[in-house]
């Protein structure tokens, strides 16, 4: 899952529609409309290089048909976006959310001088549906799709009723999860397959369940400017063999001095939720904050979760409060929700 394809935080009460979708999402298949994403196309000889200095995963060593979550921080090591790049052979394609597109724009014409690249947003070129589930697999087979075996955040080529498609498995622990890129034309006829090979056709909410039940946190609400990599948890984000990069020094010095103080994790709650931004406390004292919080609809009653962020010393059991509200650390994803079968 996209760490940004839904923009709903707090989940107070599930409508009936919801609690159905986000089943779909747990034990069978849905499809999601992924119009809150972005494309970016970065073309010209110097892309691959240019892009290794500008954010924190390994461009350089990427293989056609491969893919990797990485930042873009600023020179003094802060989150300014989050992004997937993905090497398409001719051109490096980026993938992130809508909302963070003029601020990704902005900083890569800042720093493009004397390097041969060119920028496109290729968002209204390229429409993307998520498939996801447990059944998402034999749902596509049965939509007449042709799946080749892919390997996380691996993409292929592919022909679909005679057009060509491009199918990419994401990368989130929990989750079986694919996305179809296809032109604007296809894109009905695509939904209209896989509704009619059974999947579910599921809104923003379900997915904003399905999320935190994951523990992918979501920039601008989980992930913000003032955090540092290492505090997300999202070791999937660094590479430290790639060379300099854009904040690097500060990454770097936190991994040579030790870990930082505090972490990204989960929080199963005893009773009403608690509205993000509220304090994670010990003792009376602050060491944490909730960030986003969930009321899950499981069959056999309702899951109340949140994740946010933790001093590192407190490990999963750990029982803390949010307010009047008791909560207990969790590791991510959370244990018990979904299916174990093989994806």
């Amino acid at each position: 899952m996209t760490p940004s394809a839904v923009h709903s935080n707090a989940v107070q009460s599930v409508g009936h529609d919801s609690a159905s979708q986000f089943e779909a999402l747990r034990s069978g298949c849905g499809i999601f409309n992924l119009k809150s994403r972005a494309k970016i196309a970065l073309t010209g000889s110097d892309r691959v290089r240019w892009l290794n200095g500008m954010v924190t995963n390994n461009i350089r060593d990427l293989a056609i048909g491969a893919g990797v979550y990485a930042f873009l921080l600023s020179p003094q090591g802060h989150i300014q976006a989050d992004l997937y790049a993905y090497n398409r052979g001719e051109s490096i394609l980026l993938d992130t959310d809508r909302s963070q597109l003029e601020k990704i724009l902005a900083i890569f014409d800042r720093y493009i001088i004397m390097d041969d690249v060119e920028v496109a947003d290729i968002s209204d070129q390229l429409r993307a549906l998520a498939v996801i589930g447990p059944k998402a697999k034999e749902t596509l087979k049965n939509a007449r799709f042709d799946l080749p075996p892919l390997t996380t955040l691996q993409f292929a080529e592919a022909l679909w009723q005679g057009k060509p498609v491009t199918i990419m498995r994401g990368d989130h622990p929990g989750v079986d999860w694919y996305e179809i890129w296809v032109a604007p034309g296809l894109f009905s006829s695509l939904i209209d397959a896989l509704t009619g090979a059974g999947a579910v056709s599921v809104g923003p909410e379900a997915v904003n369940l399905l999320r935190i039940a994951a523990g992918i946190p979501r920039y601008g609400e989980d992930i913000r400017e003032r955090d540092l990599p290492q505090e997300t948890s999202q070791e999937r984000s660094l590479n430290f063999n790639k060379g300099c990069y854009l904040g690097q020094e500060i990454v770097e010095r936190i991994r040579s001095r030790g870990a930082v103080h505090r972490k990204f994790a989960g929080f199963e709650v005893e009773g009403d939720l608690p509205a993000p931004g509220t304090r994670v406390q010990s003792d009376g004292k602050d060491f944490g904050e909730i960030t986003s919080v969930a009321a899950l609809p499981l069959q056999d009653g309702a899951r109340n979760l949140a994740i946010g962020y933790i001093r590192r010393e407190f490990v999963a059991g750990k029982k803390v409060q949010a307010g009047s509200t008791h909560l207990t650390v969790s590791n991510l994803p959370f244990a018990g929700i979904f299916s174990e079968e093989e994806s």
